[in-house]
């Protein structure tokens, strides 16, 4: 049986994970993060970490396994919080539970678990992990969705690297969420009826404009509405399957964010700081009156201009492609990159619990592009896209505008 460092962090599902491996006969340590300190912003409670490692305690004590303390909120500052400023100024927004995977729980803290002797680090995230041989010998580690497609959290770490997964174990990844529900009221363990974590990861809940104005201040600007009929929306080319492979020329194009001025659009309001909004954005506005719900277009941070439009089928809020530098793709099973002129059929989610969509990615002289079947809705800089392979997420990419 191996030592294995489960990150528990006061919740059910960790709680769940660490039982499990209790019971398979695993020598089992908890590890408890305190990651951030600072409650500005928040919505719920005046420090909920100190809630959390409470519950943390009480499900080690049942479970009469080990539980240390570790705080890493120094790097998780420095790591996440300090990368989400700096994406929100520039215009982008980032995505800081992938960022949190990554950098903290598959990093900092997994050299802190490997200390303590550590075999493997568990968490208790819905998804799976197979190993395979390859004829040298190598092992090859795969990253699986979670079982419960409601709850499948494979998403948050499609930046994991084949070191980083092999250290990994996902207990509960083959588990449906009320079935984990039900191990741990059976188990009598304290987390069993308690809410899911929201909002960022390890800060919690947060109104995101009071949050980011701890760094970004206020500035009032002006909103513009941008009308379906804006002449631009007819210019851009089209491709459908049926044509020839496209151009560079053409995924150039058809990967391009929408760019629009303040002649293009009528004023219409003020908003307090263009950082604060992202694409596809509906709530925040304050400007009613319409028989649809206005929604983010575009964000200009240079001039401090937001660019809205009415309904959900706006043709601004819609494009058929989006591209990844070459030094922003992230292959998480190594032996699926493509070269340069190579193309690969795979499904695709540019948000978490987005349905996953149909797209070609072709590696050409610019860099990546995912030519979706569907135009998408909502494509912004910043965010990840995540590639699968039926069950199997292979690479991701850091989309730019």
């Amino acid at each position: 049986m191996a030592r294995v460092v489960v990150g528990l962090s006061g919740g059910v599902d960790s709680s769940v994970a660490a039982y499990l491996l209790k019971a398979e006969g695993h020598e089992v340590i908890g590890l408890f993060m305190v990651n951030w300190h600072d409650t500005t912003g928040t919505l719920e409670g005046d420090c909920p970490w100190h809630d959390d490692r409470v519950f943390a305690e009480l499900v080690a004590k049942k479970l009469d396994i080990a539980l240390r303390v570790v705080d890493l909120s120094e790097e998780y500052r420095r790591r996440v919080v300090e990368y989400m400023f700096a994406e929100y100024e520039a215009g982008r927004t980032p995505n800081p539970d992938v960022l949190c995977n990554r950098e903290i729980k598959f990093d900092v803290f997994l050299k802190e678990a490997l200390k303590l002797g550590a075999d493997y680090v568990a968490t208790g995230h819905y998804c799976r992990k197979t190993t395979t041989t390859l004829p040298d010998g190598t092992e090859r580690y795969h990253l699986l969705a979670g079982s419960d497609p409601n709850k499948d959290q494979s998403y948050f770490l499609c930046q994991l690297t084949q070191e980083q997964l092999r250290y990994a174990l996902f207990p509960i990844g083959h588990l449906l969420k009320p079935e984990v529900r039900r191990i741990a009221t059976e188990q009598g363990l304290a987390t069993a009826k308690r809410k899911d974590s929201q909002g960022i990861c390890f800060v919690g809940k947060v109104d995101l404009p009071t949050f980011l104005q701890q760094k970004l201040a206020k500035k009032v600007g002006n909103v513009h509405e941008i009308k379906q009929e804006w002449p631009k929306f007819d210019r851009r080319p089209h491709y459908t399957p049926s044509d020839d492979e496209p151009s560079d020329e053409l995924l150039e194009a058809l990967a391009e964010g929408w760019h629009y001025t303040v002649r293009d659009g009528k004023k219409i309001g003020t908003h307090n700081g263009a950082h604060f909004y992202t694409i596809g954005q509906r709530k925040g506005l304050g400007i009613g009156g319409r028989k649809e719900s206005l929604f983010i277009l575009a964000t200009d941070v240079a001039e401090n201009v937001i660019y809205v439009g009415e309904g959900d089928s706006h043709r601004g809020l819609w494009r058929p492609t989006l591209k990844i530098e070459r030094e922003a793709m992230h292959w998480v099973d190594p032996d699926r990159a493509i070269a340069e002129g190579e193309t690969l059929r795979c499904l695709v989610r540019i948000r978490y619990r987005q349905p996953l969509q149909g797209a070609v990615l072709y590696r050409r002289a610019g860099g990546f592009y995912l030519l979706f079947d569907e135009p998408q809705r909502g494509i912004t800089a910043g965010q990840f896209a995540a590639l699968y392979d039926d069950e199997e997420l292979i690479a991701s990419g850091v989309i730019c505008e």
